[in-house]
C-alpha cells in the first residue's frame, strides 16, 4: 500500500468508519509513522498537530478504534480506516464526532445493546439479568434461545401483535447474548450474509 504523505507535506487525512454501523466517526492525520504503527498493532494512531506526536486513539479513556479494514483513495492521499470502536469516540462521550439526537438508526441501538451485553459479560454485575445468565454457561444460554424462539413460535399462530412483537424482541436479545457467549458480534452475522450475497446475487 503507497500512501502519498508528500502530499500532505507529510501528513493525509484519515477518515474513521464504523465497520459494522457504516457511521463516520472521526476525522485525524496520519504521518507514515502513525500509519506503520496503527498497520502494526490494528489500533488506529493518528498524529497529533496540536501535541506535536504520535497519539493513538484511546491510549488514555481506553476508548480505542481496533482496526478492521484500511482503504486509501484513488489518489493515495487520503485514507479510510475501518474500525470496531471500542466505547465513546468523541471527546464529548458521544460515539461520533458528528452525533446529533435525531439521527441514530436502529442499527445503531443494537449496537449499543451488544456493548451492554459485552460488558455485562466481562465485568459482571450480582444485580444483571444478563450477567446471571453468562455465568450459567453456554448451555443455560442455548436453552433460553430454544425457549424464547419456541415462544415467538407459538405467538405468530395468534393474532396478538403485541405479545408476538414481545417474544420476538426478548429472542434477539437473547440471541445477542448467544452469539457473545460463543464469541461473536452482530457483525461476524452481517458479513456472513454479506458474504453468501455475493455468491449468490
Amino acid at each position: 500500500m503507497n500512501i502519498d504523505f508528500a502530499k500532505g507535506d507529510g501528513l493525509v487525512p484519515t477518515i474513521i468508519q464504523d465497520a459494522t454501523t457504516n457511521k463516520v466517526l472521526m476525522l485525524g492525520f496520519m504521518n507514515e509513522e502513525a500509519f506503520q504503527k496503527t498497520q502494526t498493532e490494528k489500533r488506529v494512531t493518528f498524529f497529533s498537530r496540536t501535541k506535536n506526536r504520535l497519539w493513538t486513539k484511546g491510549e488514555e479513556s481506553g476508548n480505542f478504534l481496533n482496526v478492521v479494514s484500511i482503504h486509501p483513495d484513488c489518489d493515495n492521499d487520503t485514507l479510510l480506516i475501518k474500525v470496531n470502536p471500542v466505547g465513546a469516540v468523541c471527546h464529548t462521550g458521544a460515539d461520533t464526532c458528528w452525533s446529533e439526537k435525531n439521527t441514530n438508526t436502529n442499527l445503531d441501538f443494537l449496537v449499543g445493546l451488544e456493548q451492554v451485553i459485552e460488558s455485562r459479560k466481562n465485568s459482571p454485575s450480582d444485580d444483571s439479568y444478563t450477567s446471571k445468565l453468562f455465568s450459567k454457561g453456554i448451555n443455560k444460554i442455548a436453552q433460553k434461545v430454544g425457549e424464547e424462539a419456541t415462544e415467538l413460535v407459538i405467538e405468530s399462530k395468534d393474532n396478538n401483535d403485541d405479545l408476538f412483537i414481545n417474544e420476538a424482541a426478548d429472542l434477539l436479545f437473547h440471541y445477542l447474548i448467544l452469539l457473545q457467549a460463543k464469541g461473536f458480534m452482530l457483525q461476524d452475522v452481517i458479513a456472513k450474509l454479506e458474504a453468501r450475497k455475493k455468491q449468490n446475487p
